[in-house]
């Protein structure tokens, strides 16, 4: 049996022998990315460099890139759907392309020294082609010579094999997909994708066009190599194991909830049991599932030193759902006491040692998951008080379960097994009617909540990129070298910037800050960049956010004249080239945004 340890070691021990430069994961919050809550994919990180940029640590990049994904959290219960996970990825930046890239994932896969995986289990898809570009023969051609039989090659349409881009324009193109048979009969002569038991383990993007604001796609300059092997797929697979949540990533959790519920996690779907004298049905090992992957997905974010905490907007608003999504759950399995710390406890056990920030969080972790739970459970018995009130007359309609969910949060699940107790049926059709009108309604304004993109490089938004590290420099200067900074968003209209800072800034701090940002752009300062080891840069005294992680070699933007720099801070891009391409910065507003955090919004007038 691999350990997810071995998987990883094993991967990066792979291509660094193919000549790759380690680089460590990013954030779980995008430094640089204003389209997207979470990074969703190893490739985030790295956009500026997929467009042209020049990687400090190289052409051949490879690395373990923890992410969040949030587009299909109803999914989350089944056995391969996951809110938290690791994504495994090797990058070419305009060296290799189709052939050592699909040559490299072969090998890692099939031989004896890395995965030893019987290329027979192998399925491969392939672009089919359009309109937009042709069918990728190229590809095919290469697994086919690899010895992969015709007949397990598919070709599939875009939505299928082709990759990006997630926003309305950037860098794109098709892809290659690796399944492997992990059914117990013989594994078929034929790949049919369909069947459940072809699992996809491992996806080689060739991004080799570039869509622009008219649609089109066009040859990009510079060719990509993108890969992306999810952990928790590739772990179970190549073990042999049918069920995602029966790796060393989750058993332990698993077994927790197991110790918590007092209830197996079970060979059965759906379950029969008896709690506290009612008899309830459950399919527990959904359940179960959703409270790992939830709170898992809870405390990493909460661990990532980003100040992160539950709220009602942007990431907070996630890390909310996902807690109270798992309270629910642990209500229907009969867990009635505060349960999210002793399961926090046992993912920190997990990730110790592969991200040791999560352990070093460990106090900020479990009080801000008991904090909410306690809120959320205070909800829940509201809702109960009201489910009393509207079934008084021992009748209640779908639509009134509907207003029990929307107002209270009261899961519908629970207004079930109440109403059962009181032998009252309740619609289900009629709920969930309610719940498709609602959604109609809410589905434009919460387009893009929870789905990624790629970086907005507009010039408006470059402009206040380079605002934010002059407004950093001046919050240090204002208020003192203390002042961190905890987190950005950063829109072609406004600035969000997020800084450590116990108490609110007075109007005479703001004017004093404003007014040194805009006399640094009066000045007309160069905008210049240079490469250089990360201890070099901790040297000279460059601003950077070192509870992340730097690769060895790092870009350090500076803003000044000569060695008598305003700015010297360590960042990815994009950037303008002089601060006379900035116009007027204004404050529009200073606020809290956590406990010891403030946040300022501003623009360029």
């Amino acid at each position: 049996m691999y350990t997810s340890q071995e998987i990883r070691n094993k991967f990066l021990e792979f291509f660094r022998e193919k000549k790759h430069r380690i680089i460590p994961s990013a954030s779980l919050i995008p430094e640089n990315d204003p389209t997207v809550l979470f990074t969703t994919a190893g490739m985030h990180p790295l956009v500026p460099f997929l467009l042209g940029e020049k990687h400090p640590a190289g052409k051949r990049l490879a690395n373990v890139q923890i992410c969040v994904r949030t587009g299909d959290i109803d999914e989350v219960g089944d056995t391969t759907h996951h809110t938290f996970f690791e994504m495994l990825g090797n990058w070419s930046l305009g060296d290799y392309f189709k052939e050592e890239a699909i040559k490299f994932s072969f090998e890692f896969l099939t031989s004896k020294k890395w995965l030893n995986i019987d290329k027979e289990k192998l399925a491969i898809s392939v672009f089919a082609g359009d309109n937009d570009a042709p069918k990728d023969e190229e590809a095919k051609k290469i697994w086919m010579d690899l010895g992969i039989s015709e007949k397990r090659i598919r070709e599939l349409p875009k939505e299928d094999n082709w990759w990006g881009p997630a926003g309305e324009t950037g860098p794109c193109g098709p892809d290659t997909e690796m399944f492997y048979w992990t059914g117990k009969d013989p594994t078929p002569v034929e790949f049919n994708p369909k069947d459940k038991y072809w699992v996809e383990i491992w996806n080689d993007v060739f991004m080799q066009y570039f869509k622009n604001k008219e649609g089109k796609y066009e040859p990009l300059s510079q060719k990509n190599v993108d890969t992306g092997m999810g952990l928790e797929r590739v772990l179970p697979a190549i073990n042999g194991l049918d069920d995602d949540y029966k790796t060393d990533v989750f058993w332990p959790i698993i077994e927790k909830i197991e110790e918590l519920s007092g209830l197996k996690y079970g060979e059965r779907s759906d379950e029969e049991y008896i709690k506290n004298g009612k008899q309830c049905w459950v399919d527990v090992r959904k359940q179960i599932r959703i409270i790992a992957d939830h709170i898992k997905a809870a405390t990493m974010i909460l661990g990532d030193n980003k100040g992160i905490v539950p709220s009602n907007i942007g990431q907070g608003y996630v890390l909310r759902r996902l807690i109270r999504r798992a309270v629910r759950h642990a209500k229907l399995l009969g867990i009635n006491g505060f349960f999210s710390e002793k399961i926090a406890d046992v993912v920190i056990d997990i990730y110790k040692d592969v991200y040791p920030e999560v352990k070093q969080n460990g106090i900020f972790i479990k009080a801000n998951l008991l904090e909410e739970e306690k809120k959320f459970r205070k909800t829940l018995d509201q809702g109960e008080v009201m489910f009393n009130k509207m079934s008084a007359a021992n009748n209640l309609t779908g639509h009134d379960a509907f207003l029990l969910y929307t107002t209270y949060g009261f899961p519908f699940e629970l207004t079930l097994e109440l109403a059962k107790e009181k032998g009252i049926d309740i619609s289900k059709e009629e709920f969930d009617n309610e719940m498709e009108k609602h959604a109609e309604l809410s589905k434009t304004a919460s387009a893009g909540m929870f789905k990624g993109g790629l970086a907005d490089a507009s010039e408006e938004t470059k402009r206040l990129h380079t605002a934010a590290h002059l407004m950093l420099e001046s919050l240090r200067r204002v208020l003192g070298p203390q002042v961190q900074q905890k987190g950005s968003n950063i829109t072609s209209e406004r600035l969000r910037f997020d800084f450590s800072y116990p108490v609110k800034m007075t109007e005479e701090q703001i004017t004093r800050v404003e007014d040194m940002v805009n006399e640094q752009i009066k000045k007309r300062f160069t905008v210049r960049v240079k490469e250089m080891p990360l201890e070099e840069a901790k040297k000279i005294g460059a601003i950077g956010v070192f509870e992340s992680k730097y690769g060895e070699k790092v870009k350090v933007y500076f803003i000044g004249e000569g060695d008598d720099n305003f700015s010297k801070e360590i960042c990815g891009g994009p950037h303008v080239q002089n601060t006379c391409e900035l116009s007027r910065f204004k404050i529009i507003k200073e606020e809290s945004s956590s406990a010891g955090v403030r946040r300022i919004k501003a623009m360029l007038k």
